[in-house]
């Protein structure tokens, strides 16, 4: 009689090792591809084919700075890289190939760091920016010509499901250092988040208009990449948007006078910079991930008139969003800008994102906490 019970325990352990083991193709691999796979506990297989290479090394962002891993290559070329358990979220990653930075030939690429790299995503068991089965809206391509940068900006606008039936507001949403356009799009699935907060009722209907971090004419494109060029950069682009952009918009869109803006990193200091130029001009102003450039200990807002907040009779909503892991120079920037609106008593919001670093789920989440609360 204890026989069948002995088996049936045997088979129950066997299933949950086999369960916790096994591997799942990742959502970013290309369409036919095995790998990369993850696990139920986040350990990771890449296999790529080098016959040729000596060596093989895994290599990323944020996420993937703590993460262990081996590496084997069998007779016939391919190398096999095993991972400790990963952090949740999106993470850009390449393969040093013999010291060369070289994509994972099995993944979709994103462009990240200034170029075309490979990314996963690591399930974080979220699914508000996962498709669901609700009305869809669209992303579509625009560009206008500048005089201030002497040339054609391209960018992306999201409509909403039901665009056209009324005039609505607007957000102005910027990415980071190394990315392009394409990544509130591609990395952010901002069509999904939204998406599912108009169905759901969570948030006001609003276009948003995606425009291109970099605003230079080309003979400022000459000068060298450091931190005065990108405050020279977010300047221009704050003439850009208040008067190139946004007389655009609302010629060729159906608008409402309501406008916020945020951005990601780089791009929270050009959302930060344009609304506190034009605090009467936009309603909300959304930071995730703080930066701010160009301050010193005796004025840590010489470049950024953050001043301005104080000064206007409209006082923008303010929201700040942060990972929890992100690094500590990130924090003393959200250390910097809270002390400065609790010490002059200005109202804002901040959000913290769990156990999450400077990549895209932080991102993600902060989008989905910031459109839930502005223009209503």
């Amino acid at each position: 009689m204890q026989y069948p019970q002995k088996i049936s325990l045997i088979f129950v352990l066997f299933s949950s090792i086999v369960f916790s083991q096994a591997y799942t193709t990742s959502s970013t691999a290309l369409s036919g591809k095995e790998f990369p796979k993850i696990n139920s506990e986040r350990k990771t297989e890449f296999h790529v084919y080098f016959p040729d290479a000596k060596s093989v090394t895994l290599d990323g962002g944020d996420g993937l700075k703590n993460i262990q891993s081996s590496v084997s290559k069998d007779k016939n070329g391919f190398w096999s890289i095993s991972t400790s358990p990963m952090e949740i979220g999106f993470h850009y990653y390449w393969l040093n190939v013999d010291g060369k930075r070289t994509n994972d030939p099995n993944t979709q690429l994103y462009f990240g760091y200034g170029q075309p790299t490979s990314g996963i995503e690591v399930p974080s068991g979220e699914d508000f920016f996962l498709k669901k089965n609700v009305k869809h809206g669209k992303i579509v391509n625009d560009s206008l010509n500048s005089k201030i940068t002497e040339g054609k900006r391209n960018f992306k606008v999201y409509l909403p499901p039901n665009y056209g039936s009324k005039k609505l507001p607007v957000l102005y949403l910027y990415h980071g250092t190394g990315e392009d356009v394409t990544g509130w799009e591609k990395q952010g699935y901002i069509l999904n988040i939204l998406d599912h907060l108009f169905a759901e009722k969570k948030a006001q209907e609003m276009i948003v208009v995606m425009d291109y971090g970099v605003a230079l004419n080309p003979e400022q494109e000459k000068m060298p990449d450091n931190y005065p060029r990108t405050v020279l950069s977010s300047k221009n682009l704050d003439n850009i948007v208040t008067q190139e952009l946004i007389p655009y918009i609302e010629k060729k869109y159906k608008t409402s006078d309501k406008k916020a803006i945020a951005g990601l990193s780089r791009g929270s200091y050009q959302a930060m910079l344009i609304g506190v130029n034009h605090p009467e001009l936009f309603s909300a102003i959304g930071v995730f991930s703080p930066v701010i450039y160009e301050g010193t200990k005796a004025d840590p807002f010489k470049e950024l008139p953050i001043g301005n907040l104080l000064k206007s009779k409209k006082k923008p909503y303010f929201f700040i969003g942060i990972g929890e892991k992100e690094s500590t120079m990130f924090h003393e920037f959200n250390d910097v800008l809270t002390s400065f609106l609790n010490q002059n008593k200005y109202p804002y919001f901040l959000y913290k994102s769990p156990d999450t670093y400077h990549e895209w789920l932080t991102w993600r989440r902060s989008l989905y906490q910031f459109t839930q609360q502005i223009f209503k």
